[in-house]
C-alpha cells in the first residue's frame, strides 16, 4: 500500500468516524430519553428535546451578551455596567455622540444652574493624591486587545473638614466621613477572600471612603486593606454571639476596640430579603465557621429578626446599651414598608429623645448573595419611595438633624446618587457596584457558589482567577470616579459641595412631560 492508498484509507476512517459516533450518541440518547419519565418533552421528542434545554440553560448569557439591547438588561444594564467597569479600568467616564437613555420614559432629573459653578469655586479637599494605576490600551483590534498599566497619582475629591458628613457626633469615637461613597454590606462568607480583601484594599488606599462588614462578623480580610469599617450586626448574631447563642457585649468591646471599626450597624431588614440572612453550607468553610460561631458546611439561616427587641422601645435601649459598651456610632438598616412604619419611627424618637446615630435605607430593588424570589420581587418598597417618606417622617417630627441616611439600592453611578442625595440622604451605600469592580460579570449564580469571576464564592480555584494585586486598583478608580463625577453634577446644579444637594435640585417629568418638583409630586401621592 503506498501512502496515496495510506492516506485514502485513514481520510475514509475519519469520515466514518465523525458519521458513525454523532449517530451512537443520538441513538443512545434516544432510547434513554423515550424510557426516562421525568420529563415529558424528553419522552416526546427524544434528543431534539435536549436542544430545548441546551438553549434554555445558555439562554442567560446569549440575551446578556447579544440580544438585550444596551438599556434592557436586568437587574443592571449592559449600559450600567459599563458605567462601573470602564471607569476602574481606565480612570475615566467620557462618552461620545450621546447619552443611550430613553427621555421619552418617566424619571428623575437634576436641575441645572443657569450659572454654574467652576472648578476653582468648588468646596473639595484635593490636598494628598491617591496613588493609583489605570490600564492603557495599545491597540483593540476585533480578535485582540493589547494593553498596559500605568501608576497614576489621582485627585481625592474629598469633602472639607467643614463638610464632612459625622455620624454620632455625641459619642465618645464619632466617624467623620470625607467621602460620599461606601461600600454596602457585605459578609464574607458571602463573598470570597479575594473579594474582600481586594474590596479592602481598594477602599483602604482612597482615604475617606469606608466598607460595611454584612452581617457575617468582621474577618481579617476586612481588616487587611487598612478600610475604615461599619460592623454589621445580624439577627444571627455572627461574630458577636456566646457558645449559646446568646448576644455578648464582651465581643463587641472587642470589635469596638479595633481602630479601623468605626461605627455599628443592626440589620433590622434587607431590600431582597426582609428577613435573616442565608448563607449555602457549601460556603461555610471553617475558616468562616470560626468567625461566626456556627458549624463547619452547615447552612446558616438567621433568625428573621432579633429576639434581643421587638419594640421601638426596646431597640431604642438596645441601641444606647452598645453605644454606651463600645463608644462608637450606632445606626440600624432598615427596608420601609409604609408611610405608617415611617411615621412611627420619627414618632417615637422624638417622644423618646432616643434613637440611632444613623439610619441605612435599603430598597426592594437592592441585592443580595441569596433570597427567595418571592421576597425580592414584592416585598418592601423601592428605594425612591421609602427614602421620601423616611425624609418627610423626620423632618414632620423634628428629629431629621439628631440622624443621618445613607441609601442604598441599584445606585452605581454619580447622577443617581445625586438624585438620591435630593430625595434626603447624607450618603451613599453601593454593593452590587464594587462587585462588578472586582469582576463580577452579573452571572447571578452567588447563592450556588459557583460564581465564575471568583466573587460570590469561597471555592479555591475559583477564587483563584481574582487577583487582588490588580483588583483592588478598579475598585480605588471606581470610587475616584464616582466621586468627581458627584462633584461635577453638584457643579452643573450651581452648588459648590454635593452635601449641598436638595430637594430643589431634583425634578421628576412623568412619560409625556409634565415636570414636577419633589414638593409637588408629594402632593400628587
Amino acid at each position: 500500500m503506498d501512502w496515496h492508498d495510506l492516506l485514502s484509507a485513514i481520510l475514509v476512517t475519519i469520515i466514518a468516524l465523525i458519521i458513525i459516533i454523532p449517530l451512537v450518541f443520538v441513538i443512545v440518547f434516544y432510547l434513554l430519553d423515550r424510557k426516562q419519565k421525568q420529563h415529558s418533552i424528553l419522552r416526546n421528542f427524544p434528543v431534539l428535546g435536549r436542544m430545548r434545554y441546551l438553549t434554555e440553560k445558555i439562554g442567560p448569557e446569549l440575551r446578556q451578551y447579544l440580544f438585550d439591547d444596551d438599556n434592557k438588561g436586568r437587574p443592571f444594564s449592559r449600559e450600567e455596567f459599563l458605567h462601573v467597569v470602564l471607569p476602574g479600568k481606565y480612570l475615566g467616564s467620557v462618552i461620545g455622540f450621546g447619552s443611550k437613555r430613553n427621555f421619552e420614559e418617566a424619571g428623575y432629573y437634576i436641575r441645572n444652574a443657569v450659572f454654574t459653578k467652576q472648578v476653582e469655586e468648588l468646596t473639595v479637599d484635593q490636598d494628598h493624591l491617591v496613588a493609583t494605576q489605570k490600564y492603557v490600551i495599545d491597540s483593540d483590534e476585533l480578535f485582540s486587545r493589547k494593553e498596559h498599566t500605568v501608576q497614576v497619582d489621582a485627585k481625592p475629591w474629598l469633602l472639607t473638614d467643614d463638610n464632612a458628613v459625622i455620624l454620632g457626633p455625641n459619642c465618645r469615637e464619632p466617624f467623620h466621613v470625607k467621602g460620599m461613597f461606601g461600600q454596602s454590606a457585605m459578609s464574607y462568607g458571602a463573598l470570597g477572600k479575594n473579594a474582600i480583601s481586594a474590596l479592602s484594599a481598594g477602599i483602604g488606599q482612597v482615604p475617606g471612603s469606608w466598607m460595611n462588614t454584612g452581617e457575617g462578623g468582621v474577618s481579617p480580610h476586612h481588616l487587611n486593606g487598612g478600610a475604615d469599617l461599619i460592623a454589621q450586626i445580624g439577627s444571627g448574631l455572627f461574630g458577636y454571639r456566646t457558645i449559646d447563642g446568646e448576644f455578648s457585649f464582651e465581643k463587641l468591646k472587642e470589635k469596638a476596640a479595633i481602630p479601623q471599626v468605626k461605627a455599628f450597624e443592626l440589620k433590622l431588614a434587607q431590600g431582597a430579603k426582609t428577613r435573616g440572612g442565608h448563607v449555602e453550607g457549601e460556603k461555610v468553610t471553617p475558616e468562616i465557621a470560626e468567625i461566626r460561631g456556627v458549624e463547619v458546611g452547615k447552612t446558616i439561616n438567621s433568625p428573621n429578626r432579633f429576639r434581643q427587641f421587638n419594640s421601638f422601645e426596646t431597640l431604642f435601649d438596645f441601641i444606647e446599651q452598645i453605644r454606651e459598651a463600645g463608644g462608637l456610632p450606632v445606626g440600624i438598616k432598615i427596608v420601609v414598608g409604609s408611610k405608617q412604619d415611617a411615621d412611627d419611627l420619627a414618632a417615637y424618637m422624638a417622644s423618646s429623645n432616643k434613637g440611632p446615630d444613623f439610619i441605612s435605607i435599603d430598597g426592594a430593588e437592592g441585592g443580595t448573595g441569596a433570597t427567595f424570589q418571592e421576597l425580592a420581587d414584592s416585598v418592601g418598597l423601592p428605594l425612591h419611595t421609602g427614602l421620601t417618606l423616611l425624609q418627610d417622617a423626620l423632618v414632620r417630627y423634628g428629629v431629621r438633624h439628631r440622624v443621618k441616611i445613607i441609601a442604598a439600592g441599584k445606585i452605581i453611578s454619580a447622577d443617581k446618587a445625586a438624585v438620591i442625595l435630593g430625595l434626603g440622604a447624607d450618603l451613599i451605600y453601593i454593593a452590587r457596584g464594587f462587585m462588578m469592580s472586582v469582576g463580577c460579570i452579573m452571572a447571578q449564580k452567588c447563592h450556588t457558589n459557583e460564581c465564575p469571576a471568583g466573587v460570590a464564592t469561597t471555592d479555591p480555584k475559583l477564587q483563584n482567577g481574582l487577583i487582588v494585586d490588580e483588583k483592588k486598583f478598579r475598585v480605588s478608580n471606581y470610587i475616584l470616579n464616582l466621586r468627581e463625577g458627584l462633584f461635577r453634577v453638584a457643579a452643573a446644579a450651581g452648588v459648590d459641595s454635593p452635601t449641598k444637594i436638595s430637594k430643589e435640585h431634583i425634578i421628576y417629568k412623568d412619560e409625556i412631560g409634565r415636570v414636577y418638583t419633589l414638593d409637588e409630586l408629594a402632593e400628587k401621592r
